[in-house]
This record gives structure tokens, C-alpha cells and sequence, in this order.
């Protein structure tokens, strides 16, 4: 009779050196192994001949730098593996929710008011959405340190996803004929109500520094998802629109997913021991201006959503979203400009 034993044989090595020369002598996690020090740094044969002032890739792209980009680490820990692993599941959730508002006529049974809401504000924002894939992509594209221009990728991606959600519902809502679509493409580009987050999406697309584009979307997605996703959201499990409630949690949970990288790099900016405080003033004046037309426009969503269901708390609601916004960046280290145009 033939023993099978088996045998243990011991790396030679525990990590590639540059991981050993960070972390030290001992086995490295995925998510290491996929990010420190892959940015490329030398033998760049050619300047780029749309910016001949750069080289191919360069941290002057940005006013806003890090000493060591890799100080900043994305606190989900999202590589590729991890990355699909959770948005496969985020995705097969959404489609099961889908399904199931589909199987039941869900989505005609909402009441007038708020098949209009989404008709007219929500299936529009598919384009917002487009709009941050490019601003991310451009961003993962510009930005210096894998450690920053990953997590900018895998945010485009994830604005791909958002985009083709709302698209499914619109869908799903015209019984699988585009013309939900074509009503909410038209709402884009000439509802009133949209037309300031257009413009700002617009703007944004055309920003040469790439943190403020992306600064552009953080203020906003920080005053819109809540307000829609989650005060909305509220709303509606006691308003008989379940279907939107159904729907709303995902978006929501994305969003709830998708600060916690962003805010983590906007510490790790305004922290930094060489560039702090440069830092701290470039961004306070890219906020300073993006954070008034983020909030006139998520303003101007909110008025007519509350002249459409007759409330008196939409607008309300969207103020308090732009205040704690307001709180959140002056405890992060970049205060808003005070009355009379005087820094606090």
C-alpha cells in the first residue's frame, strides 16, 4: 500500500522586496501586493503632446499632492478580486429587488406623483452618472500613486453600474420599450429643475485639475443621494411606493460605500506633513467653487419635487444635507468661505 504524505515547502521569499521595504519582512495582503508602488516613475519617452508642459504621467497634475501617495490607503481595501466580488453581489441584489418589483406591477402601482418623480428627476440622473465615468476615469487616468488612481477607477466603474441601474428601471417601467428612457433623456436636457446639475456635471467634465472634478461630484453626491435615496426613500414606505423604496436602498448603500474612500483621502490630503496646508488651500477654494452650485442645483431638484407631491419638507430637507456637508468639510480640515468672502 503507496502512503501519500504531503509536504509543506516554505517561500524563499515572503513579499516582492519594495512590500518588504514598507511593511517589512512578512507575507503581504492581496490588496498590497496590488497597489503600493506600481505607479510608474521613469522612462517616459515622450511628453503628452495635449499637455507638453507634463510628462506622461506626473503628480503635477494636481495642485492638491502627498508627500508618499501611499500614505493613503482605500480603508474598503477594494482590488480587483474584491472590488467585482462585491459589486457582482451589490448588482445580483439590485436585479433580484428588480425582479420582484417586475413580477408584481410594482412600478404602475405607485402613485401618480411619484411615477412622475422618477420619470421626470430620477431616470435623468443616468446621465449625471455618465458624466462621473468620465470625471473618475479622468481622474484614475491623472492621478499619481496607485494607491489614489485605483480607487478613481473602480468609482468610474461603479458610475458605469449606477447609470445602467437606472436605465434597467426605466425599463422596467415602460414594460421593456425604451420610451421611459427617451421621456428622461429629454427631461436632461430641458426640464428646469435639471439644469443646473447639467451644467455642473458639464463644467466638471472640462476641469483641468482633477481633484476639483471630482470634488464637483463628492459635494453633490453628498447632498443628492440622501436626499433622494434616503429621505425619499422614508417617504415612500408610507406612501404606498414601495417600488421606489425597493430601488432607492441600493443607490443608497452605494453612496454610503463610496464616501468612505473619498472623505478618507480628503484627511489624508489636508494631513499630510509636507503639502498640508497647500493642500488645505487649493481645496478650500475648489470647494468654495463647487459647493454653491452643488447646492443651487440639488436646491432647485428639491423645490420641484416638493411642488410636485405638496410638501412643505423636500427643500428643508435638502438644507440640512447642505449644512452637514458644510460641518463634515470644516471637520475634515476645509472650512467653507464665511459671509463677506473671508476664509474661516
Amino acid at each position: 500500500m503507496v502512503e501519500i504524505a504531503s509536504k509543506t515547502i516554505e517561500p524563499v521569499r515572503n513579499t516582492f522586496q519594495h512590500l518588504m521595504d514598507r511593511f517589512g519582512d512578512k507575507p503581504a495582503t492581496r490588496y498590497q501586493e496590488g497597489t503600493y508602488n506600481i505607479q510608474a516613475m521613469e522612462n517616459f519617452h515622450y511628453r503628452p503632446l495635449w499637455d507638453p508642459k507634463h510628462e506622461i504621467y506626473d503628480p503635477d497634475f494636481s495642485a492638491v499632492k502627498l508627500t508618499d501617495p501611499y500614505n493613503y490607503a482605500d480603508p474598503r481595501q477594494y482590488y480587483y478580486a474584491t472590488y467585482v466580488e462585491n459589486r457582482a453581489r451589490h448588482h445580483e441584489s439590485f436585479g433580484q429587488d428588480l425582479k420582484y418589483i417586475e413580477e408584481r406591477n410594482l412600478f404602475a402601482r405607485l402613485p401618480q406623483n411619484w411615477q412622475g418623480l422618477v420619470t421626470r428627476l430620477v431616470l435623468p440622473l443616468r446621465h449625471y452618472e455618465s458624466g462621473g465615468q468620465l470625471v473618475f476615469i479622468n481622474a484614475n487616468r491623472l492621478a499619481w500613486g496607485t494607491s489614489i488612481s485605483q480607487p478613481c477607477g473602480l468609482a468610474s466603474m461603479d458610475r458605469v453600474g449606477n447609470a445602467q441601474s437606472l436605465s434597467m428601471v426605466g425599463l422596467a417601467m415602460g414594460g421593456g420599450a425604451p420610451d421611459k428612457l427617451a421621456e428622461a433623456k429629454q427631461c436632461w436636457q430641458e426640464q428646469p429643475s435639471l439644469q443646473e446639475v447639467r451644467r455642473l456635471v458639464e463644467e466638471a467634465l472640462i476641469e483641468e485639475d482633477w481633484v476639483s472634478g471630482v470634488l464637483a461630484y463628492e459635494l453633490t453626491d453628498a447632498q443628492l443621494y440622501p436626499l433622494l435615496f434616503q429621505h425619499l426613500d422614508d417617504r415612500a414606505l408610507f406612501r404606498g411606493a414601495m417600488a421606489y423604496s425597493l430601488m432607492a436602498q441600493h443607490f443608497s448603500r452605494w453612496h454610503i460605500d463610496n464616501q468612505k474612500w473619498i472623505t478618507a483621502l480628503l484627511k489624508a490630503w489636508v494631513a499630510d506633513p509636507q503639502y498640508g496646508e497647500e493642500n488645505r488651500k487649493a481645496l478650500g477654494a475648489m470647494v468654495d467653487r463647487w459647493y454653491p452650485q452643488s447646492q443651487e442645483a440639488v436646491r432647485l431638484l428639491a423645490k420641484d419635487i416638493e411642488h410636485n407631491f405638496g410638501s412643505t419638507s423636500i427643500v428643508s430637507a435638502a438644507t440640512r444635507y447642505a449644512s452637514e456637508l458644510a460641518t463634515t468639510l470644516e471637520k475634515i480640515g476645509i472650512p467653507l468661505t464665511a459671509p463677506g468672502g473671508v476664509r474661516s
